[in-house]
């Protein structure tokens, strides 16, 4: 999962990034309009945590653009600004949530789990497809109830393949969704074709039915047997 942070507050956005990255999200921090705007403007994210009032410019803005683009990552506002018509304004022009400042980082990790089992589990914490179930809260694969050991790289791989099974997924937005921005300093794709054949291997003597079906000069997709 790829959470993009919209924070100016140093400490504030540190903190952040340490609890996100604790539960092994893929975090880019960034703290001001300018460059948030440059981000949501080439990158899509499973989350965006936004504070509303940055140096140069309002957060509200950055919402309104990702929605009229029609743009589909979720967003949490969090700000120091707990008035009423913050509130409903930010909601009003599509914010999933709301969270004033100052919180506990145990509550803004449950609402980002709440918002993205919702968005892309149907609610639940687990993900199944055949005889693949993968555990999002505790990072956890099995083939037919026996888990499936996998680093952090191929868990993430297999998560957006999974994710997005049936549908073919590019070289290019699988990269950027697991590696992030530095994908730009690569000279290749050589790290997720490298991913991608452990990847295929482990499934395949685990017996999995799920498969990776590679699309020659294009990208991936999961399909069932």
């Amino acid at each position: 999962m790829k959470i993009l942070i919209i924070e100016d507050e140093a400490e504030m956005s540190r903190n952040m990034q340490t609890t996100m990255e604790k539960e092994n999200y893929l975090v880019e921090v960034v703290s001001s309009y300018k460059e948030a705007l440059s981000k949501i403007g080439i990158y899509d994210y499973d989350c965006i945590l936004l504070d509303i009032s940055l140096p140069d410019g309002n957060g509200l803005e950055l919402l309104k653009i990702l929605k009229d683009k029609g743009l589909s990552d979720a967003v949490i506002i969090v700000s120091a600004k707990d008035s009423l018509d913050d509130r409903i304004l930010g909601l009003n022009l599509g914010a999933d949530d709301y969270l004033p400042k100052p919180f506990h980082m145990a509550e803004l990790n449950a609402r980002v789990k709440a918002i993205l089992r919702r968005r892309k589990f149907d609610g639940s914490n687990v993900l199944e497809f055949s005889n693949l179930k993968i555990d999002i809260d505790h990072h956890q694969v099995k083939i037919d109830g026996k888990e499936l050991e996998l680093n952090r790289k191929e868990f993430d791989v297999l998560l957006y393949l999974s994710i997005n099974k049936n549908r073919l997924v590019s070289k290019t937005a699988l990269a950027e969704h697991v590696w992030g921005d530095n994908i730009d300093q690569a000279d290749s794709f050589e790290f997720i074709y490298s991913q991608i054949k452990n990847l295929r291997k482990k499934l395949t003597t685990a017996k999995a039915l799920p498969e990776i079906k590679a699309v020659y000069g294009i990208g991936y997709k999961l399909i069932s047997q």
